[in-house]
């Protein structure tokens, strides 16, 4: 049997050569059937895996009317972080006007995201998923083809062929326009404070400040990985800023990040944006509302929420994997955090 269809009484029916109604008197305790009977359609039921809960809908090849959204993040940085909020309204508004709902959980870790994708379609939960931080050897989209579970990637470039599609950013010209500006300023001592490396953007990201720093002997950069936290993000800072030659701009992954780093720089005296240029890769009404107001990469968070949500109803209606599509376009938006190096 396929492993990417949902098991039906009808399924445990054919494997073990009764009626469906036999099936149903078996795993609803009712009498009807023998012993040995009631005990081959228990295994067989286990042998495919069946969900008692399923059996309703499933059987009569009914939607499940949810799509469902995992976050693998440390709890303490989601209430913190926009882009979440605004990806999920997002979601919720490309479902606007359909009846279908959406089902939300915060993971642990990314053992319990694969057993949720598991559950969930055994279950008949969800009718496909929306997934975020795709990495570059991701068990979770190699488990969710094997399921057959209509997926769509929030990434950073469009997905190969046959593959579940993707609504994507892209990061290395996003990093790109970032380093060209810094760049114009005069700045040639880059620092990078970004999330976890095995997060394909962060890769993509790191991987662009490492080739800007490879065109000029003058360029000098590094990266300093976080876990996004406020407080990781602070102490990489003061560890940048307490350097004998510091870096002259800090580029950071996220809102929460840069305004920590901004937090730091004030503790210790460097001034923004003559001592020190900062940029983030996200935006928000955080970084638009301390002072010096930050400079950002801006993007629709809300529309890219609704994008993938739109392109997620299309597939699971769909007998094969749609094309990816692009995102919002990013734009560089300029505040009081970033200046021309002085002499």
């Amino acid at each position: 049997m396929a492993t990417g269809r949902r098991t039906t009484i009808a399924d445990i029916a054919a494997r073990a050569g009764v009626s469906i109604s036999a099936v149903s008197f078996a795993l609803n305790g009712r009498p009807g059937v023998s012993e040995s009977t009631r005990e081959r359609v228990r295994q067989v039921a286990r042998d495919l895996d069946w969900q008692p809960h399923t059996a309703a809908r499933a059987l009569g090849g009914a939607k499940a009317g949810s799509i469902g959204f995992v976050l693998n993040r440390p709890a303490r940085t989601l209430g913190t972080e926009s882009f979440f909020g605004d990806l999920i309204s997002g979601i919720q508004l490309g479902l606007t006007g359909t009846h279908i709902g959406m089902t939300l959980l915060v993971a642990r870790d990314a053992e319990e995201e694969l057993e949720t994708y598991r559950d969930w379609w055994r279950g008949h939960r969800v009718d496909g998923v929306i997934v975020i931080d795709p990495r570059r050897d991701d068990d979770r989209l190699r488990l969710l083809a094997e399921l057959g579970m209509p997926s769509v990637v929030v990434g950073s470039h469009p997905s190969p062929a046959g593959a579940a599609p993707s609504v994507w950013i892209d990061d290395s010209d996003a990093t790109d326009t970032v380093l060209r500006y810094l760049r114009a300023l005069g700045h040639r001592r880059i620092a990078h404070v970004s999330g976890p490396p095995e997060f394909e953007h962060t890769a993509l990201r790191i991987d662009r400040v490492r080739a800007f720093a490879g065109g000029d002997p003058d360029d000098r950069t590094e990266s300093v990985p976080t876990d996004y936290s406020a407080e990781a993000g602070a102490a990489a800072t003061r560890r940048l800023l307490s350097a004998a030659t510091r870096p002259t701009a800090i580029v950071f992954d996220n809102d929460v990040l840069a305004v920590a780093g901004l937090g730091v720089a004030s503790e210790m005296g460097v001034r923004v944006p003559q001592d020190v240029s900062i940029v983030s890769f996200d935006d928000s009404a955080m970084i638009r509302l301390v002072r010096p107001a930050i400079t950002s990469l801006t993007r629709d968070t809300v529309e890219l929420g609704q994008r993938a949500a739109v392109l997620l109803r299309e597939q699971i209606e769909s007998d094969a994997p749609l094309p990816s599509r692009p995102g919002p376009e990013l734009t560089l938006s300029v505040r009081e955090s970033t200046a021309r190096v002085t002499p």
